[in-house]
């Protein structure tokens, strides 16, 4: 790479199990129940060479939390998520926090704009009121929930990426609905995003492709978080057989990718493979 990336975290979710979370369970609810678990995971990933770490919050919407009883805690909890990590990161990382999908379906009736839109933002001015040095709108399938995402963290005033999961089509080149990596970058950029970029997905090596699409399509910083290849069902459990150094080299063909970490199968050694490669 031509000048070496921000280093950002890896998954959270599998952190998390490590430290008992069990199937099914609300993994943001951990942020009131089991803070030093969460806090510890900020720091692993500080330690490995994170110079960015997202917030345990990527489930905190209220639409989102409604499936858990847990409506009534979105402030509680995203606040929670930007102090944890803030601590856990000790000054070594920013914080860019996290606001994923709500989980319901815009295009068949199961949520409407309007809700979406008060959702976001009250998620968004939770996590900035905490404060939070950036928001991350990420792991979006739907462009139009992405772009009220995006508008609704923007009004805020912080930085906000927005981003997308490419997994879908005969390239694997295209969101769940069909959205090209061309027209999410307008689509993002167009609702105030400041940053674009995928994650999740298709994994790192179909996501260098997308890497360059992206760069080409929009000149603001592009923002990379790709899994650890494909995963593979062994014994009834999802693996990644990709290992830190494979998931390293593949991260060495991006070019001009401003922000770079992992996203699911990823682990704190990984990010420690990609701050040593892309040092």
């Amino acid at each position: 790479m031509s000048t070496a990336p921000i280093i950002t975290d890896g998954a959270w979710g599998t952190e998390l199990q490590a430290r008992g979370l069990a199937a099914g369970e609300c993994p943001d609810a951990w942020n009131l129940s089991r803070p030093e678990a969460v806090s510890e995971v900020a720091a692993a990933y500080a330690d490995a060479g994170s110079r960015v770490v997202l917030t345990n919050t990527f489930r905190a919407n209220r639409i989102a939390l409604e499936g858990y009883g847990l409506a009534g805690q979105v402030e509680a909890i995203n606040r929670a998520g930007v102090e944890l990590s803030r601590r856990g990161a000790a000054g070594r990382a920013k914080v860019f926090a996290s606001i994923g999908p709500s989980g319901k379906m815009i295009a068949t009736g199961d949520v409407t704009e309007d809700s979406l839109r008060e959702a976001f933002a009250e998620q968004a001015r939770a996590l900035a009121a905490a404060g939070a040095d950036a928001l991350v709108v990420e792991t979006m399938s739907d462009v139009d929930e992405a772009a009220i995402a995006v508008e609704a963290a923007r009004a805020t005033g912080l930085p906000v990426v927005g981003c997308m999961v490419y997994d879908t089509g005969r390239n694997k080149d295209r969101t769940m609905m069909g959205t090209t990596p061309e027209q999410a970058a307008a689509r993002l950029a167009a609702a105030g995003a400041s940053v674009i970029g995928a994650n999740c997905g298709c994994g790192i090596e179909g996501y260098v492709a997308i890497a360059a699409r992206l760069r080409a399509a929009t000149a603001l910083p592009i923002w990379i978080k790709a899994n650890a290849g494909l995963p593979e069902l062994v014994e009834g459990r999802v693996t990644y057989r990709m290992t830190p150094g494979e998931f390293a080299a593949h991260a060495r063909k991006m070019e001009g990718v401003a922000y770079l970490g992992g996203c699911c199968g990823t682990n704190p050694r990984f990010i420690r493979a990609l701050a040593e490669s892309c040092a």
